[in-house]
């Protein structure tokens, strides 16, 4: 594997999910993200402070304090940009289907029970995957791992973290994570 190291998060989520006997993150560590199954069919609600409509590009571009919202997921940057198809009807023709987010300025995705940070992200609807890129931080239940990219597949449920850095710089993973309190006996 060389100096850069692919940790599954699941892998280490389940570790830690054992580790503090929590009957629900060890269920959910099972299927490896609490994410699988999300529905990406589900309407998606976006917010801005501004929103720039380039109907003949087909994508529109959410700039400043931007929320974005799919039953529980939340996605909160600074500019996001949606690519969408229209079917020729455009954004005020209502035929609009979300095909991809990408969020840039410090992206944080959060479900009920897990919160990912890092620079940049996509969100690809059609392939249901989420990437993370850039210092980032997956957080769940006082566990905490840390690499450069992350890859969440919707559909398995699977979260896979890389260590990336530069060339032959040696990125790693590295994690926290929480054990019980035992008392002496």
């Amino acid at each position: 594997m060389g100096k850069s190291i692919v940790w599954t998060a699941a892998l280490a989520l389940a570790a830690a999910g054992l580790a503090t006997g929590n009957a629900a993150l060890g269920q959910s560590a099972g299927s490896g993200s609490a994410l699988k199954g999300h529905n990406s069919n589900a309407p998606v609600d976006v917010s801005a402070d501004r929103i720039e409509v380039q109907d003949r590009a087909d994508r529109a571009l959410l700039v400043g304090n931007v929320h974005v919202k799919q039953e529980e997921l939340t996605l909160d940057a600074p500019r996001i940009t949606v690519a969408y198809a229209s079917g020729g009807q455009g954004v005020t023709g209502g035929n609009v289907k979300i095909q991809r987010l990408d969020a840039a300025g410090g992206v944080t995705m959060r479900s009920p029970t897990e919160t990912a940070r890092g620079d940049f992200g996509v969100y690809d609807l059609n392939r249901k995957l989420i990437t993370l890129v850039g210092g980032v931080q997956l957080l769940r239940q006082g566990n905490r791992v840390d690499g450069q990219r992350l890859v969440v597949d919707l559909n398995s449920g699977r979260a896979v973290i890389d260590g990336g850095g530069p060339v032959g710089g040696g990125g790693r993973v590295t994690g926290h994570f929480t054990v019980p309190q035992r008392t002496a006996q």
